[in-house]
């Protein structure tokens, strides 16, 4: 979640309270930056309530809009692409820093210019193309050919443009300041200039003719780029797949290790894959790959659910479910502990994020834990494991992304997500209640507690609407979506609007929690859009020089049964996981591995389209494990982020072992007894 906040006088700071403006020539561009990003935050909003109106117009009153895919469509990329500026300013780009963090100050200095080298080569060929289809769009007045016939895809491709735009000004801005010499400054600035120049130039040319002087310009542009022919540098055509992916996968692997963003190091990696296979012509690839997320609606699910959860987090739901849910517990050895799992299911079903319900429960339920007298370790390990729960547990946002990357109904993908997530938390809940038994003196009952204090624990009003609130939020949620009544991205509005209403109803709910709500979320999003544009750029590029059908045949070929070739899948995002983000592991391994599934559906003795649900099911899980592991585990860090003081992170990662044995015999009951996932998707399905 965002680490955006609100200081004394009530306004809004940045995700980092420490942030202080630089006082040079381009602190405008800063403002600009902060400013754009904090009043794109604003679509968000308009995009959940005008999603909702579509919902009550079609279900209440039979009367369906024309217009609302599209502008929420629009909203969202604009949304999207706008907020790259504020997070390139913020530097929250995700990367990989295991081994940059090890360098000494001076080879950061030279990782960090590299990776604003590469970012600006990315993004300037990105932008060198997706101008012109822009233009073309343009000029043309292209319209999206549905009942409403808006100009949606002229927007999208100019959105597409201008969010480059942005975001490489303020990256070459970020070099400008990244050197102390006066001469280095003024390249940095000749570069920028040059390419304003020739996005100018592009864009009047476009208008007037190559005629003008800025034809002329422009030819001098081409002239230049004439001595530089890629395929002459490396004909990829010339080798076969195999090696041209091991080339692949070693530069992208370099350039991961180097610490700089996963988003630029994707679209660098399917900008040089294209260029060196069809030539400069292999960049209307790439920006049509990347056109292509904006189309994608069920991807605006993530940042409504996110919003919603930003929402709950703010309104202080999660402390009254705890106290409620520690009541029920009674004389229940361990029982403050069981509880902290059904809370940690419940925030689960209402959020769908992992590191937002993770900080809930650090800072909620850890405290009363020890403060309890419950075991230090056991307490510790349980609310990381508890809090991942959000990754299997509807509505995740780890399912939409696979969905998206696989092709598959998400919601199918929810309601198979849903045993195998409650079939964990009984696997937490039996070690729990085990080891209690075992060993008493690692948990009071509530009643001991409760005698120990000399003090009642009762039931308040607030206590049992946090309880109702949290039932009503989650009925809203999923049972539109199992009910049929919206789909994912619609029962994600509804839960925003849902969550307001929660926060209102528990007096919780102003301008200031609503407004750093959507700061956060924008800046959330902001960080995985570009990973996730980057990712489907190159698995487009991949697919397009036989990837694909290389990695198909490449596990055929491996002689084992399709059971194996499912462990043999399991290892590689084991090992993936070890140093790459999750997302980057679905955009990338998902397209290859899911049609895999779907081939040995028959051998596997499931109908191909429950085939790919059960995988999606089985790649969710092992994410979850991904999540826990040591030594780069985000819910370990995300803990110590919020824990006491005087907990280490290596005893976090201690902690967290069993619950990673008992994540691992979770994941294998599913792979071997597919119907644990399937059973509840299959019977809503009829």
């Amino acid at each position: 979640m965002s680490e955006i906040t609100v200081n004394k006088k009530g306004t809004i700071l940045d995700e980092e309270e420490n942030f202080k403006p630089i006082h040079d020539n381009f602190r405008f561009y800063d403002h600009f930056s902060k400013f754009s990003g904090l009043a794109v935050a604003q679509l968000y909003l308009i995009c959940a309530a005008v999603t909702g109106y579509e919902v009550i117009s079609r279900y209440v009153f039979d009367s369906p809009t024309q217009w609302v895919f599209e502008v929420v469509m629009v909203l969202a990329a604009t949304a999207w692409m706008l907020s790259a500026a504020y997070v390139t300013l913020h530097k929250r780009h995700i990367g990989i820093t295991v081994f940059y963090i090890m360098a000494s100050d001076k080879g950061k200095w030279w990782l960090d210019l590299f990776a604003y080298v590469i970012g600006v080569i990315a993004l300037w060929l990105l932008i060198d193309d997706s101008v012109i289809r822009a233009l073309e769009s343009v000029m043309m007045v292209e319209r999206a050919g549905s009942a409403w016939n808006s100009p949606q895809p002229l927007i999208l491709k100019s959105m597409l443009t201008l969010g480059a735009i942005v975001y490489i000004l303020q990256l070459m801005i970020n070099l400008y300041r990244h050197f102390s010499s006066k001469l280095a400054k003024n390249f940095v600035l000749i570069i920028c200039g040059l390419i304003l120049l020739r996005i100018t130039c592009v864009i009047i040319v476009h208008f007037v003719g190559e005629e003008s002087f800025f034809g002329y310009i422009n030819s001098i542009y081409a002239y230049v780029g004439s001595f530089i022919n890629p395929q002459e540098i490396i004909n990829m055509r010339d080798m076969d797949i195999g090696t041209a992916s091991l080339l692949i996968v070693a530069l992208m692997l370099i350039l991961m290790m180097t610490g700089m963003p996963l988003g630029v190091v994707t679209l660098f990696v399917s900008i040089l894959s294209a260029l060196f296979y069809f030539g400069y012509g292999g960049l209307y690839l790439v920006s049509t790959n990347a056109f292509g997320l904006l189309e994608k609606y069920p991807l605006i699910a993530v940042p409504l659910f996110v919003l919603m959860a930003s929402i709950l987090e703010r309104a202080g739901v999660a402390e009254d479910l705890f106290d409620a849910m520690s009541i029920f517990a009674g004389k229940l050895r361990g029982g403050v502990a069981i509880q902290t799992i059904a809370v940690a299911v419940v925030l689960a079903a209402m959020s769908g994020v992992m590191g937002g319900e993770i900080v809930m429960l650090g800072l909620v339920a850890l405290p009363q834990l020890l403060r309890l007298g419950y075991d230090r370790k056991m307490s510790i390990g349980l609310i990381c494991a508890s809090g991942a729960l959000a990754t299997l547990i509807p509505p995740s946002i780890i399912m939409i992304i696979y969905g998206l990357s696989a092709q598959v109904a998400i919601g199918d993908l929810f309601m198979a997500g849903a045993v195998p997530g409650l079939l964990l938390a009984f696997l937490y809940a039996l070690y729990v209640l085990a080891r209690c038994n075992i060993n008493p003196a690692m948990a009071p009952t509530a009643e001991e507690v409760a005698s120990a204090r000399k003090k009642e624990m009762k039931m308040s009003k607030d206590k049992l609407y946090a309880v109702f609130l949290s039932i009503f939020l989650i009925f809203c949620v999923m049972g539109s979506i199992y009910g049929g009544i919206a789909s994912v991205t619609e029962a994600a509005a509804v839960g925003v609007l849902g969550a307001i209403f929660v926060a209102a109803f528990r007096n919780s709910f102003d301008w200031n929690l609503l407004q750093v709500a959507l700061a956060g979320t924008m800046s959330t999003v902001g960080t995985i859009i570009w990973l996730i544009l980057g990712a489907v750029a190159f698995v487009g590029i991949y697919n397009l020089i036989g990837g694909a059908d290389f990695m198909r045949s490449l596990f055929s070929g491996l002689g084992l049964p399709a059971l194996g070739i499912v462990f043999v899948m399991m290892g590689i995002l084991v090992v993936l996981g070890t140093f790459m983000e999750w997302i980057a592991i679905a955009f990338i391994t998902v397209p290859v591995f899911a049609p895999v599934v779907v081939g040995m559906a028959p051998e596997l003795g499931l109908d191909p389209e429950w085939a790919a649900v059960w995988f999606g099911v089985l790649f969710v899980m092992n994410i979850q494990i991904y999540f826990l592991s040591p030594p780069f585990g985000p819910a370990c860090f995300w803990l110590k982020s919020v824990a006491p003081a005087d907990i280490e992170l290596q005893e976090i990662f201690y902690a967290v072992l069993p619950f990673i044995a008992l994540q691992i015999i979770g994941m294998l009951m599913v792979m071997f007894i597919p119907e644990i996932a399937l059973w509840f998707p299959k019977y809503l399905s009829g």
